[in-house]
């Protein structure tokens, strides 16, 4: 059984640093079960830089994934199976 509680979480959190550091400009924001992990991606284009000031914002470990269909992208792996 998966804890919802503990994903919203994590997504409140990750969305909360991306709106203070950059601005509403999260394209998408959802969990994957397959890869149980908690996938962002933006609408902007970050440079290097910035992913990597970003990167230190978020209170779970991220991993860049690069630039996806509308912007850049991060994986958040987490394990929250009960």
């Amino acid at each position: 059984m998966k804890d919802f509680d503990a994903i919203w979480r994590f997504q409140d959190e990750i969305r909360t640093v991306v709106n203070a550091v950059l601005g509403e400009c999260i394209w998408n924001l959802s969990y994957d079960g397959g890869r149980r992990a908690i996938v962002l991606e933006l609408t902007l284009s970050l440079d290097e830089d910035t992913v990597s000031d970003l990167c230190c914002q978020f209170p779970i470990t991220a991993d860049y994934d690069g630039c996806g269909p509308k912007g850049t992208r991060f994986t958040f792996y987490i394990d929250i199976d009960q």
